[in-house]
């Protein structure tokens, strides 16, 4: 099934290149591209695309404001939030409202498309990164909440603790020496226990509960 994206953002050679970039991919429409905030919300209410690209800073309204509003309301589309820069504190914010992802402008052309794809999917995708230097600087408690105070088994809180690095299920499979079908498994149930929607919410969330903090392994 084609996925349906609207494109957001104030330059227009940045348009023309992310539509050339999914295009190209195969199985991805760009349906509607929108120059500010106000206008990408409006787009999104009358087109309902599966996913958004939508730039963090545009006039107007800018992306966080749009994504608000739009995640907000009922059956809202994926938003993958795009930055040129991978410190700004807006990151945070959009984090916690839910989006769908957060790339930066220089990442590769194949990570947005994954990114675009993961979404629709109803999964989640961070530029690394974003979390090594963004989400890392979340401050964590001086003593991590354990796995018995969280309902985890130890498995489950280790796998948690990978999740919360910004691993990817195979990278998680290779450090534990499982099988990718297990970690998908103990990423459900963790996702369950905690009551968290995605990927993104597990990164958040580890660094708030200080079971990963900036600057450790």
């Amino acid at each position: 099934m084609t996925i349906r994206l609207v494109i957001a953002d104030d330059q227009a050679m940045v348009r023309a290149g992310l539509r050339l970039i999914v295009e190209t991919a195969g199985g991805i429409e760009v349906v509607a591209e929108a120059a500010d905030g106000e206008q990408a919300v409006a787009t999104a209410r009358r087109l309902r695309p599966d996913v958004m690209l939508m730039d963090i800073s545009m006039p107007r309204l800018d992306g966080l404001g749009a994504a608000r509003r739009l995640l907000d309301q009922p059956h809202p589309p994926k938003i993958i939030m795009l930055t040129t820069f991978d410190t700004d504190e807006n990151l945070h914010a959009a984090l916690r409202i839910g989006v769908s992802g957060f790339l930066l402008k220089v990442s590769p052309p194949e990570q947005l498309v994954e990114a675009v794809r993961v979404a629709a999917e109803g999964a989640a995708l961070i530029d690394p990164a974003v979390t090594v230097r963004v989400i890392g600087s979340f401050a964590g408690r001086p003593e991590p909440v354990r796995e018995p105070e969280l309902g985890l088994t130890p498995r489950e809180y280790e796998v948690l603790r990978l999740l919360a690095r910004g691993l990817s299920n195979p990278e998680i499979a290779a450090q534990l020496y499982i099988g990718e079908a297990t970690v998908r498994t103990h990423v459900g149930r963790v996702l369950q226990k905690l009551g968290l929607r995605d990927r993104i919410q597990a990164v958040v969330f580890g660094y708030e509960s200080g079971i990963v903090q900036a600057g450790r392994r």
